[in-house]
């Protein structure tokens, strides 16, 4: 009926908390999780609690790892391997470690693990798709053709090329994105990602005849927004990404998978592939506020910000958004030249802090 994931993410292992799934293998909506909340908050939850013959037994699925493994290897072309790659993986001492490796040696990969020995506490710590630098310095010592950093609970991947560059979500979704308009598998030849990823990826969509379409972050968010236009790729710059064609949300390793299919039809290096798409100069300026009030009731604020976005026109985005956790407003501007974006940003933070700052 449903499923239950414990986990901190990306985080340290005292950010534990739970992620619901419904039956059909879906987060579940922000309403639904508010009702649940309301319920325990309000201990009506006790009397709702199954009796006698209703409480139910807990089961162990010993075979359920081998299920996974040859799932994933199902989404891997059947004409392809990995022989002759070699791959530092990281694998954030976190639930991927004994999966990830298993799968891309019997792929045929060289596999050069870290991140496998988990204790109990030393999940994401330094380690994993937040510190990507770990893997690259890796990746130059073994001289290995890339790296792949997972998180904690797996749902999120970032690569690294071969000189140990960070190929993150954005280019991800550009190379895997373009290479499915290629053959025609891109329904609708659209991406969906959040407000957060860089311009270069429509860039590079556009140039290859497809789009872009933009959700509030968060890759719940993406799913539903998929899920509303018969979408089959989405994903975030922090490396979630959604295969639709073959899962229901993120995962790390069948995403990886997806790029080295690429990577072996191809022939072609990650650096060069990844030259699909070039981030445009983005600056993010976080101005410290008394309260989180409506821009657009500020005129001197929302006159600012109109002008910007009229001088950037189409080579250019203002992003403007309070923090969920908080008492910040993040001003984020890019465009083609990094001097003036800076400008741009800092007189937009300041006019906010004349107005609002704390």
């Amino acid at each position: 009926d449903a499923g239950v994931v414990i986990s901190a993410s990306h985080n340290p292992y005292q950010d534990n908390g739970i992620k619901f799934f419904s039956k059909s293998g879906y987060k579940l909506p922000d309403e639904l999780e508010l009702k649940i909340e309301e319920l325990i908050l309000n201990h009506r939850l006790d009397e709702l609690r199954p009796i006698a013959d209703e409480v139910g037994k807990a089961y162990r699925i010993s075979v359920a790892i081998g299920r996974y493994v040859v799932f994933l290897k199902n989404t891997f072309p059947k004409d392809l391997d990995l022989q002759g790659l070699r791959i530092v993986l990281d694998c954030a001492h976190g639930a991927g470690y004994r999966v990830a490796p298993a799968v891309l040696t019997e792929l045929g990969a060289e596999v050069i693990p870290i991140g496998v020995n988990p204790n109990g506490t030393n999940i994401n710590d330094g380690c994993g798709s937040m510190h990507p630098e770990v893997m690259a310095e890796k990746v130059c010592e073994y001289r290995a053709d890339l790296g792949i950093a997972l998180d904690g609970d797996a749902d999120r991947v970032i690569f690294v090329d071969e000189r140990g560059i960070e190929v993150d979500g954005d280019h991800i979704m550009a190379l895997c994105g373009t290479e499915l308009i290629k053959t025609g598998e891109l329904k609708k030849k659209t991406v969906v990602a959040t407000v957060m990823s860089n311009m270069g990826l429509e860039i590079a969509m556009k140039k290859a005849g497809g789009k872009v379409i933009r959700t509030a972050v968060g890759d719940r968010y993406v799913v539903e927004e998929m899920l509303n236009g018969g979408y089959n790729l989405g994903g975030e710059q922090s490396g979630h990404m959604i295969f639709h064609d073959h899962n229901t949300t993120g995962d790390g390793i069948l995403s990886a998978l997806q790029v080295l299919a690429i990577i072996q039809r191809s022939g072609e290096k990650l650096s060069t592939l990844a030259e699909v798409m070039t981030s445009l100069p983005q600056i993010l300026v976080n101005v410290r506020v008394r309260e989180k009030a409506d821009l657009n009731g500020i005129a001197p604020i929302k006159k600012l910000i109109d002008e910007v976005e009229s001088e950037l026109g189409d080579k250019g985005r203002v992003l403007i958004r309070y923090s969920g956790t908080e008492p910040l407003l993040r001003v984020m501007i890019e465009g083609e030249d990094q001097g003036r974006i800076e400008t741009l940003a800092n007189q937009v933070a300041d006019a906010v802090r004349q107005h609002l700052g704390a």
